[in-house]
């Protein structure tokens, strides 16, 4: 196997030494950090701008349910009619003008209020207008009717009953959110990490066949430990221009925060803000937040990391090897098209079944089947251990996994051994079938 740590060896070396290679290794945090804080400073321009706008309200019910915020103004009209009105607020330039006319009863009111403005109107201002009214409209209707709105409120009940296991374990249903998002991270960045590395392994091998240098390596070694050494260098390269990115990414958000006072978190609102800052003042809040830290905490962590990392790479060696297989296959990157469907679609069913099977049902028949699947496993799998997946089953799933990657890396040798050396012709899928038996 010494020709397997120096064909990983030169493989790492032309990874990191290629122009483009460190070019995008720089160029895309920089890139990236630089798209966060576009998007923060625009952001923050827009929420600095103030939006003005009118009420005239000749029903005398709704003016003093508007009040201004740190975003909106709210400016009430008196004794005008409804063109003066509109001639008043286009000089003033606000941003719109609430009409609440004159009616016998609240129903009537549905569907003669107006909101005129230039443009259309945003949709979270309208919705805010309408809350307003609908609360106030709602209270005199229960007026109306001999009830009194304050004892309404009251009488509504909140349920939210405790979750436990059997063995005593209390859960909740923010717990099955967070479960969730850590195994949904998990799965995406695997799914990613195949994505764009693998294609890399794929256009190597095509750049080294058109070459022909590979006419003389493979005469001194054999195909298997190219197939490996292709893998393990490209994928060493991919997790240090990984790193790289998070290293640079990091240090750059630090600088453009300090530096230029940016704020990356810019992009809430000034109500959603307002909004926070009350919400956090409140009890209930706090023992919202009591219980995340809770559900943090009874996530097995541990298993999580070292499973995440076992997955991870058994699934990237797994499609790595499919990715260079297609490489030696073909003589350039668009003939690779037609082999690229059968790879794509079980990553494309593992989140499909990840994000919509597992939430509703972790334990599952369909999510147990398709996270012991190794071809779906290491997304599946990854987003059902938070929920609490027995040891022997991740095992299992493991075993599975590595086991198909060493059958699927012989047969992709025998393609690799091959199609190295055909030039000229587009393989079928036939073609393929008979490369494995020779």
């Amino acid at each position: 196997m010494n020709h397997l740590a120096l064909i990983t060896k030169r493989e790492f070396i032309n990874k990191v030494k290629n122009k483009s290679f460190i070019i995008m290794t720089f160029l895309s945090p920089i890139i990236m950090v630089a798209l966060i804080a576009l998007i923060s400073y625009l952001t923050q321009l827009n929420n600095d701008s103030v939006k003005t706008i009118s009420v005239l309200d000749e029903s005398g019910l709704f003016a003093n349910e508007f009040e201004s915020t740190g975003s909106t103004k709210y400016d009430i009209l008196m004794n005008l009619n409804l063109e003066d009105a509109k001639k008043v607020v286009r000089e003033a330039e606000n941003y719109g003008l609430l009409y609440i006319p004159k009616a016998d009863s609240v129903d009537e009111l549905s569907d003669k209020i107006k909101f005129f403005s230039e443009d259309s109107p945003s949709l979270i201002v309208m919705d805010r207008i309408e809350d307003k009214i609908e609360e106030k409209a709602r209270n005199i209707k229960l007026k109306e009717s001999g009830f009194d709105p304050e004892v309404i409120a009251k009488l509504d009940v909140n349920i939210n009953p405790g979750l436990e296991t059997f063995e005593g374990q209390k859960t909740s249903k923010l717990g099955s959110g967070l479960k969730l998002a850590f195994g949904g991270a998990a799965g995406y960045l695997l799914f990613m990490f195949i994505i764009i590395y693998g294609n890399m392994i794929m256009r190597s091998v095509i750049e080294e066949k058109t070459s022909r240098i590979i006419e003389v390596i493979i005469s001194s070694v054999k195909p298997i430990q190219l197939l490996l050494g292709k893998i393990f260098g490209t994928s060493l390269a991919g997790i240090s221009q990984f790193l790289v990115w998070v290293i640079i990414g990091g240090i750059l958000l630090t600088v453009m925060t300090a530096v230029f006072g940016i704020d990356v978190s810019g992009a809430q609102m000034a109500e959603q803000q307002e909004l926070i800052k009350n919400v956090a003042e409140n009890s209930e809040f706090q023992n919202q937040m009591a219980g995340i830290i809770t559900e943090i905490t009874n996530l097995p962590i541990t298993n999580l990391v070292f499973m995440f990392i076992f997955f991870f790479i058994g699934g990237y060696l797994l499609y790595s090897s499919l990715y260079a297989a297609i490489g030696a296959a073909v003589d350039n990157e668009t003939d690779t098209q037609q082999f690229m469907m059968p790879i794509i679609m079980p990553l494309m069913l593992a989140i499909y079944v990840g994000f919509f099977t597992v939430i509703e049902n972790p334990h599952g028949t369909v999510s147990q089947v398709f996270s012991y699947i190794p071809l779906t496993s290491p997304v599946v799998m990854l987003m059902r251990i938070p929920f609490g997946v027995p040891i022997w089953q991740q095992m299992l799933s493991l075993v599975l996994l590595f086991g198909t990657f060493f059958v699927i890396v012989k047969l992709a040798a025998k393609i690799y051994r091959v199609g190295i050396l055909m030039y000229g012709k587009k393989p079928t899928y036939k073609e393929l079938a008979k490369w494995l038996k020779y």
